[in-house]
């Protein structure tokens, strides 16, 4: 597997079509073309965006924020039944969800990057934004999140790989509002590999961020 060397999504003028999630990306750059990953809500009125219920008390102070209407993502199967576990795929959600929420307001420094990453994934999260960000791009449409599998290895420790499908999730031209569309190909479908430390105020926070675009075990 790749190790993406930027924040999720992919480029802006090549036929495949993802914005994510994410940090990191597999060696593509959002000048090709790529659709999007989520963005985290909370606010009165705006749109929610369909992360999973974590459960599981802490002493963190979450941030809220609000979706445009156009940016849905949809956390499919994102439910273990078990605390701990519930509570990684719930924050690592929130980590999507901050991603696109920073992207959509071109704000590479904005603070819930801060709260779902950390160290080198903080630092590329930041650096895939910037780059929407220079572009004048945002990102519109739906990204549905599917298949996840957690893993605590240890306490406070855990990794969680997931799939996504970007075929509905295009780039947006900050100026026209017009998004690039392109079709739907294998290359839609990523598989992302992770890993989550959690903090001392109970925030699971992505350290680790790969994808794989096209693998075969996503391709629906």
């Amino acid at each position: 597997m790749k190790r993406r060397t930027l924040p999720a999504v992919a480029a802006f003028a090549s036929a495949a079509a993802l914005l994510l999630s994410a940090c990191g990306s597999d060696d593509e750059s959002p000048k090709e073309k790529d659709p999007i990953a989520g963005a985290e809500t909370g606010e009165p009125g705006g749109k929610q965006s369909s992360s999973p219920s974590s459960g599981s008390a802490d002493n963190a102070k979450r941030p809220t924020f609000t979706l445009p209407k156009d940016v849905e993502n949809n956390y499919a199967g994102w439910k273990a039944g078990e605390a701990t576990k519930d509570a990684v795929l719930t924050d690592a959600s929130r980590r999507i969800d901050a991603t696109s929420y920073a992207i959509t307001q071109s704000d590479a420094d904005d603070p819930v990057l801060g709260f779902y990453y950390k160290g080198d994934a903080l630092v590329e999260a930041a650096q895939w934004v910037k780059q929407f960000v220079d572009t004048k791009k945002s990102m519109t449409g739906e990204t549905r999140f599917f298949n996840p599998k957690v893993d605590v290895y240890s306490p406070g420790k855990a990794t969680l790989t997931y799939c996504a499908f970007e075929g509905k999730a295009y780039v947006k031209d900050i100026k026209t509002g017009k998004p690039d569309k392109t079709p739907v190909t294998e290359k839609s479908y990523l598989l992302y590999s992770t890993r989550l430390e959690k903090s001392e105020t109970g925030v699971w926070k992505t350290s680790v961020l790969n994808s794989e675009r096209g693998n075969k075990s996503c391709v629906q």
